[in-house]
This record gives structure tokens, C-alpha cells and sequence, in this order.
């Protein structure tokens, strides 16, 4: 089963983005997926898949209620599907007060247990209710969490349910002090949680077409220490319009959404975006990141191959069974 935590220390790195194109990637390979949002702030994974609608409304169930054994319903009525098929645990406001909640349950299960603060389990919470309590192995084939990004309880639950990360870089700057430390933040979640926890791959991110971002975009793909199976280059008004499609970068290139300036405002219509070749190889590496993930890393059963549908221009098929020489047919 494919378990992933798609984590980076720095911010904007396409986190979000990233989780949301890798999830479609893997429900187009033909596998049942399940995402949870653990990012409490706005301009989310909730938001960006269009779901959450009582994600503000703290009378509404939710994750941390269930995570924290006082739900106010089934775990199955949490879960919303997108349009793209990918199903979602959605964010919510409780999240933000996640630590503070978890401090009260310990004080008094510690309390009425007569038992110390450092033996209470405050990290395997959210394994227990995924894989002993709920079974999602037995619902899906790949479980991914958007976790928010400081160091704290969240954090901590996800990489302990998941144990595998994908990490999302910069390329350039603090993105490439990211990569230098992943091997000692690798290591400090291990000796922190006291599992293994291992790293699928390294995604450079927003690679533009700079000196710097080269040079470090040759450095990630060099390495022998983490693999690079793909380098996403800047394509920010792809990145960008996903947001206003609410979905992933698929939805956006096969419906041909746009953002433009229409009578002196911004506008986001779909059936408007021209189709660009060096967009459609942006979503064949995306594609390509999915395939890695599911077979290098997990060894996963998959339909590897690429069917786009693009609005007024019939289709464009990727083939990605051939690792040695990718074959590309366009009908």
C-alpha cells in the first residue's frame, strides 16, 4: 500500500500542489485514493479540491474529534470525493488547536490511568485510527497527507501513520539547505518517533530557467543520496490556475482553463487556455513522479500509461511502460 507524507520544511515549495497532482496521478493509474488535509491555514488541499463545506463550523465532526477518540459521527461521513475521483478528509479550524486539545486528553487519561505524560502515545494517535481502527487498507490503495509544516503533534501523527515522505524543494536558496539537512531531519523523526522512516524522492519545484536554478536542478538530479525522478519547471500560471479550477493541474490543461484580465478584472473560465507542448511535458513528469512513487518506491500494480482528453483537441497518450526509452503517441 502507498503511504506518503508530502512534507517540506520551507514554505513555498508547491506542498499542496504537489500532493493534490500526485493523488489525481494515482487515481488515473487506476487505484482508490485517500487524501487527508492536516493544513489548518486557508489556500489549502480542502480548498484547492473544492470540498470542506463545515470546515469553519466547530459543531461540525471532524478529524481531530475522531483522532482524539470524541467524535460526533461515522469516520465514513468525513470523507468528501473531489470531482477527479480522489476522496478527501478535509481540513478544519480545530486543527489550529490540535496540540492544545491533545494536552487536555493526556492530562486526564494520565490522570485517570496514573501513568506519566511521556508514556501517553501522543504520536501513534492518528496510526491507531487509520489502520487499527478505521482499516483504510482495506478502502484504498494509497493514503497521502498534506500535513501542516511546523514540527509539532501533527506533524509528528502523519510521518508516524505514513512513514514515507516525498519532499518538495526549492530550487535554489533555502530550498537547497532543505535538501542538505533532509538526511538529519530523516534521522531526527526516526530517533524522535523511533520508527524507520523512509524518503521516496526529492521534487524540485518551480524550476525556472536562471543560472541558479539549473545549477541546483543538475545538483538534485546528480545526487546518489536521494532519488530525483522528475525536476517541475516554473509553470506558474499552471500552478496557479489550479486554484481557480479547483483540481489538479490535469483538470487544468484538459478543460483549458485560464486566468485573464476580462473588463479590468480577473476572470477564470475554462475552454479558454491555449495547449502548450512544454505544458503537456509538465504533466507527462507529473504523471512520471506518480509512477515512481507507486513502483520504485512501493511496488505497486499500476496502469501506467497516460490518457489525457483535452477539451476541443481529442487526446494525447503518454506511455510509461518502456523505462528505458518513454514512448509518446498522440492521437
Amino acid at each position: 500500500m502507498i503511504t506518503v507524507v508530502v512534507y517540506s520544511e520551507s514554505g513555498g515549495t508547491f506542498k499542496t500542489t504537489t500532493t493534490a497532482n500526485l493523488a489525481v496521478s494515482l487515481v488515473r493509474m487506476g487505484l482508490d485514493v485517500c487524501v487527508i488535509d492536516l493544513d489548518p491555514q486557508e489556500g489549502n488541499l480542502t480548498s484547492l479540491f473544492d470540498v470542506g463545506e463545515h470546515r469553519s463550523d466547530p459543531e461540525a465532526d471532524n478529524l481531530v474529534k475522531h483522532i482524539l477518540e470524541m467524535p460526533d459521527g461515522d469516520f465514513e461521513d468525513l470523507i468528501e470525493t473531489s470531482d477527479e475521483g480522489v476522496d478527501v478528509i478535509p481540513s478544519h479550524d480545530m486543527l489550529g488547536d490540535f496540540t492544545s486539545n491533545l494536552e487536555q486528553k493526556i492530562a486526564y487519561e494520565t490522570g485517570m490511568k496514573n501513568m506519566s505524560k511521556e508514556e501517553f502515545p501522543r504520536f501513534e494517535l492518528l496510526y491507531d485510527l487509520l489502520w487499527n481502527e478505521q482499516e483504510l487498507h482495506e478502502d484504498y490503495d494509497a493514503v497521502l497527507i498534506d500535513p501542516n509544516a511546523r514540527a509539532e503533534d501533527l506533524l509528528y501523527n502523519s510521518i508516524y501513520a505514513m512513514r514515507t515522505l516525498v519532499a518538495p524543494v526549492k530550487p535554489a536558496g533555502k530550498g537547497n539547505l532543505s535538501l542538505d539537512g533532509l538526511d538529519e531531519l530523516v534521522g531526527n523523526m526516526e530517533r524522535k518517533l523511533d520508527i524507520e522512516v523512509g524518503l521516496s524522492c526529492v521534487v524540485p519545484s518551480g524550476v525556472g530557467q536562471t543560472n541558479a536554478h539549473q545549477q541546483y536542478s543538475k545538483q538534485f538530479k546528480n545526487t546518489d543520496e536521494f532519488a530525483t525522478p522528475i525536476a517541475i519547471p516554473d509553470r506558474e500560471s499552471l500552478m496557479d490556475t489550479m486554484w481557480e479550477a479547483r483540481g489538479s493541474a490535469y483538470k487544468v490543461l484538459e478543460e483549458r482553463w485560464k486566468t485573464f484580465e476580462e473588463d479590468g478584472e480577473m476572470v477564470s473560465s475554462p475552454g479558454e487556455r491555449s495547449v502548450r507542448d512544454r505544458e503537456l511535458e509538465t504533466i507527462r513528469d507529473i504523471h512520471e513522479l506518480g509512477v515512481f512513487v507507486a513502483t520504485d518506491t512501493f511496488d505497486a500494480q499500476i496502469d501506467s500509461e497516460l490518457v489525457l482528453d483535452i477539451q476541443g483537441r481529442g487526446e494525447e497518450r503518454f506511455d510509461f511502460r518502456d523505462t528505458t526509452e518513454t514512448e509518446v503517441a498522440t492521437q
